[in-house]
């Protein structure tokens, strides 16, 4: 048994813990189900997915260095204290996610949807998000220092005390997002949504830089026309 799935692609197989640990290398894995599997503290590093369901699946502390995620099905999947380094998420589903005190150094997330996840605590310097959705995600006392953002969808996302010193946004949206204690100096918001953002809280973006129009905006919360 353990000889037949010895560095092979596996396709289309609803796998348990078991089935995943008699695997022998670094496996590829497609189309499979592993939803509610319980793959907690596995070494996995390397390994791809492909078009698996790993809702509600269970990764904690797992070793996940440089795997490759590509249209999975993660929504609910726990990832609390898990080894990420290096891995690459693309057009994966990962809503409610929890990747609480995951290591994610190297990280990148691309065209994937984290809505509602928890990032919270992640040990990470270079973390990379581009095209990416995380609505009401909770990413409280996050570095983006000098990182450029490409359509990230920040939407009432819990940013408290988060640094996007020397930021750029482009495309990008803090509509509605909690920025108590955020730093934002030499920021370029200008190609972000600042919608519901009130006059009365725009100090909080102290030392960024808007355009004309997102001035008229915050003007125009107090009733003040802009010509």
């Amino acid at each position: 048994m353990d000889d037949l799935f010895a560095d092979l692609s596996i396709r289309n197989r609803s796998l348990t813990r078991e089935a995943v640990q008699a695997l022998r290398g670094t496996q590829t894995l497609i189309g499979c189900d592993l939803e509610e599997a319980d793959l907690s503290r596995l070494d996995l590093s390397g390994w791809t997915f492909e078009h698996c369901n790993l809702r509600r699946a269970d990764l904690t502390g797992a070793i996940l260095a440089r795997t490759a995620w590509r249209s999975c099905r993660g929504a609910f999947a726990g990832f609390v204290g898990a080894d990420l380094s290096e891995a690459a998420f693309t057009a994966c589903d990962l809503n409610n996610a929890v990747l609480k005190r995951a290591t994610l150094e190297g990280a990148r997330f691309s065209g994937c949807k984290l809505t509602g996840a928890d990032l919270s605590e992640v040990k990470a310097i270079d973390l990379h998000f581009e095209e990416v959705l995380l609505i009401s995600a909770k990413l409280a006392g996050r570095s983006f220092r000098k990182a450029s953002l490409m359509r990230v969808d920040f939407s009432q996302a819990d940013l408290r005390k988060c640094d996007f010193r020397m930021t750029s946004f482009e495309g990008c949206s803090l509509r509605e997002a909690i920025v108590d204690g955020a730093r934002f100096e030499g920021a370029d918001l200008r190609g972000a949504d600042l919608g519901g953002v009130r006059l009365g809280d725009a100090s909080r973006f102290r030392g960024a830089t808007i355009s004309r129009e997102q001035a008229a905006q915050l003007l125009g919360e107090v009733g003040l026309n802009v010509r």
